[in-house]
């Protein structure tokens, strides 16, 4: 394995930071309704560190190159989480490392006591997709919750 996967500290705050306000531009997800701005994108330690909350690193070769985390849906029941802000800089890509997160999430979510997990994205994610969609999760046609991301148009749920 050419990565590891280890719990956010508030020393990765900034890393993390760029790591996002660098990936979503890649597909249009800069303006009113994505994630990039979204306050917790620069401290998502301290979001993380909520009750029923995990947020993972990805480092490779010591350097935090992506991440991942869940959270309870807002407005969501109380057995859904939400998978959140999972994002990998292009050298990590293709490396597996979106599968092993996926993985460490949900078993995450599982422990925390979730019966189902929710995540929202945009169309032209395509790899992103795809890995969803190994990992089980099935096309909702609408968004659950209220995560005020209006300009996601994709929708996806797996039961834990």
């Amino acid at each position: 394995m050419d990565f590891l996967i280890r719990s956010i500290t508030s020393a990765d705050d900034a890393t993390m930071a760029r790591v996002i306000r660098t990936v979503m531009p890649e597909f249009g997800a800069t303006g009113d309704g994505f994630a990039i701005n979204d306050p917790e994108v620069d401290w998502l330690s301290k979001a993380y560190a909520e009750p029923r909350c995990a947020y993972f690193v990805v480092e490779r070769d010591g350097v935090v190159m992506g991440g991942g985390g869940v959270a309870p849906l807002v407005g969501g029941g109380e057995g859904v989480c939400e998978l959140r802000k999972m994002y990998f800089l292009p050298a990590l890509r293709g490396l597996g490392a979106g599968s092993a997160l996926m993985r460490h999430c949900l078993d995450a979510a599982r422990g925390i006591g979730f019966r189902e997990c929710y995540l929202e994205t945009l169309r032209g994610m395509d790899a992103a997709k795809k890995l969803y969609e190994r990992t089980g999760f099935q096309r909702i046609p609408g968004p659950m919750g209220a995560t005020g991301h209006g300009g996601c148009n994709a929708f996806y749920l797996l039961p834990l």
